[in-house]
């Protein structure tokens, strides 16, 4: 309690008076002569959108099944079991329970992706069920805040941007990822769809992983095993794997499986045969103007066109200058995979169909293993294997039996991830205490409990929006209908008229400077857009809270970050949005305001802690409070002064 109370103390003593406008009113000075009228309340000035909780459904999401409960938490035991057996014989204690409010407050955040809202945490700290830790796990996997967070962890490891090239519009690709989210596809499914579709991106989304890597065949093979198989063979691109066992032979045989992938339409194609209409689309509009320029929104469109995923086979050669003595530069390869084989079913298909049915396939495990060990870090901080994406021989599991049995588990579950994470979380360890562990220690961690780690910027950011929107939600990120119906056009009829009439209804909507434009007019306030962070446009410029927080320029994999920074602390000293969650209209502004008395300390804590304060903070911050020049500063202040506790900033 100590540490907290410092931390009060040190962060309104370094508090900037807020504005009276902001958080309650000047005390008028005493004049002797008759009381003023009232004085009004101030006016609201956060963005209407956001100012009043979604009517409609938020997003359909794919329902729970609590038949299975009894299932759930049997699976749940043996993991218990799992663990408490590495305990004993690595002479480790169990570290105690979570209280109620702890289970609450890291549930929402590694679920759903944010803090509870008061109301939210009062239902739950008051409710005597036995059962309500099982329903709010079950509650919150089956919400749109579940696909958000969720969706905030695919963006981080699949690269996620709306124009990862000035050109390419990913869009519905980002869209898709939220859909298989939320129907909760089964991950084999999912992946296998995104490493054999065709087509434009708007007509079959699952292009743009694809798409993603366009113009780089090999980095494309690197970063897809890499993914989904957690192993790193980028460095036998080039040559011989120096810290692992493959050669760069290997690397050009598996590569040669999807070397007849293309993203780009060429002369090979309808729309191409009778020369190249981009070129000629984006000339004429250029002869049409005294200037000799294409709108650029109009040369973007007509370009975006041109990118679709087709595959043709094509052979694969070793690189001229390969120095090897098992082959010659230049030499074709034959395709194979780099352990196991192709699995049978496969084996008359395409050889990029090939390749993505070994990617998956269930008799080899890798798959699996790969993708538990990543539900598991995700859950508890830390993988079984760390890094995530490096499965080596000398790189051994922390607990080997922990790992196979979540790879069980996972082909049980015929790949439903969501139900891993279910299990996951119902487990007696992952609701311990958190524990403080270096990852980078020579010290193995045998998971007596998760990790204590900081939020991601996106969990920081959805926690402080949940303290000012009452609708988070103002603005989803379209929809491969919706940017279809203003982006695609037939390059094999288009005429310039049809371009021109294309480019109008996209430079309205969703070509990027209109488009962000547009949503700082409906969500936007002092130049934050006030939703979820799943749906704000990607990369954030790097003065954005979320790229100071950490969040990945998304042009590598798992590229976000939660070092502290300078910045940081500048940010949540003083920056916009720990302004704007004090501003009238804000949840915390009218929660605390309406009590107009000292009870909306309790109020303040909840909100922003999830827990009423202990009898000693309670004295300190009424006291503070009663002290300040009006009571809605004194409340600014400590709200302000909780957010800058590491209490707030870490999960524990």
């Amino acid at each position: 309690m100590t540490v907290r109370i410092l931390a009060i103390l040190l962060a309104i003593v370094s508090w900037a008076a807020i504005p009276s406008e902001s958080f309650g009113q000047t005390k008028p000075k005493p004049t002797g002569k008759k009381p003023a009228a009232p004085v009004k309340p101030p006016p609201v000035k956060l963005p209407s959108a956001v100012l009043k909780p979604k009517s409609e459904p938020v997003m359909k999401v794919a329902s729970i099944d609590r038949a299975r409960r009894e299932s759930v938490l049997e699976a749940a035991t043996k993991i218990d079991e799992i663990l408490e057996r590495a305990w004993e014989k690595n002479g480790i204690k169990s570290q105690p329970s979570l209280r109620d409010d702890q289970f609450l407050r890291r549930i929402y955040l590694e679920l759903g992706g944010r803090i509870p809202t008061y109301d939210e945490a009062s239902k739950f700290l008051t409710s005597r069920s036995k059962d309500k830790r099982v329903d709010l796990i079950d509650t919150l996997l089956e919400s749109p805040d579940y696909v958000s967070h969720f969706y905030n962890y695919w963006a981080d490891v699949l690269r996620l941007c709306e124009r990862p090239q000035n050109n390419i519009v990913l869009d519905p690709y980002l869209a898709y990822v939220k859909e298989k989210i939320a129907e909760n596809k089964p991950y084999d499914k999912w992946v296998h769809e995104m490493l054999t579709a065709d087509g434009k991106i708007w007509q079959n989304p699952a292009v743009g992983f694809q798409m993603r890597d366009d113009g780089m065949p090999l980095p494309y093979v690197d970063n897809t095993v890499r993914v989904f198989l957690g192993k790193q063979i980028g460095c036998a691109q080039c040559h011989d794997h120096p810290f692992d066992s493959w050669t760069q032979r290997q690397f050009y045989e598996l590569a040669a499986f999807t070397t007849g992938t293309r993203t780009r339409l060429n002369g090979n194609d309808p729309e191409f045969k009778k020369g190249n209409p981009v070129n000629q689309l984006i000339k004429e509009a250029r002869d049409k103007t005294p200037d000799g320029k294409a709108s650029a929104a109009l040369q973007q469109l007509v370009r975006a066109n041109q990118f679709a995923v087709r595959y043709n086979k094509r052979e694969l050669k070793l690189p001229h200058d390969y120095a090897y003595s098992d082959a010659k530069p230049n030499d074709i390869v034959k395709p194979k995979v780099l352990w196991g084989s192709v699995p049978s079913s496969a084996a008359k298909a395409d050889r990029r169909e090939q390749f993505a049915a070994w990617v998956i396939s269930r008799e080899d495990r890798q798959f699996a293993r790969n993708i538990a060990n990543r539900m598991w870090q995700k859950m508890f901080g830390l993988g079984i294997v760390e890094p995530v994406d490096d499965f080596r021989a000398d790189n051994k599991p922390s607990n080997p039996e922990l790992l196979e049995h979540l790879t069980d588990e996972v082909l049980r579950l015929n790949f439903d991830i969501r139900e891993l994470v279910r299990i996951i979380a119902n487990t007696k360890t992952y609701q311990k205490l958190a524990m403080v562990h270096e990852p980078s220690s020579a010290e193995v961690y045998q998971f007596a409990s998760p990790i204590l780690h900081r939020m991601t910027a996106e969990q920081l950011w959805d926690s402080l929006l949940t303290l000012v929107a009452y609708n988070p939600w103002a603005y989803q990120r379209p929809t491969a209908k919706e940017i279809s119906a203003v982006v695609d056009l037939d390059l094999s009829k288009a005429k310039l008229a049809d371009a021109e009439k294309v480019a109008a209804s996209y430079e309205s909507t969703y070509f990027l400077p209109k488009y962000n434009r547009d949503l700082q007019k409906l969500c936007g306030y002092k130049g934050q857009l006030l939703v979820r962070a799943s749906e704000i446009p990607t990369p954030v410029p790097l003065g954005h809270f979320l790229r100071q927080f950490g969040q990945s320029d998304r042009e590598t994999i798992e590229g976000g970050r939660t070092v502290g920074t300078v910045p940081q602390i500048l940010a949540m000293f003083n920056g916009p949005i720990t302004h704007i969650l004090l501003e009238p209209g804000s949840v915390i502004y009218d929660d605390v305001m309406k009590t107009n008395n000292i009870n909306g300390v309790d109020i303040v804590f909840v909100s922003v802690l999830s827990h009423k304060p202990s009898l000693l903070d309670r004295e300190f911050a009424v006291n503070e409070v009663k002290t300040a020049e009006t009571m809605g500063q004194g409340f600014g202040n400590l709200i302000w002064s909780l957010l800058n506790t590491r209490e707030f900033i870490f999960i524990q």
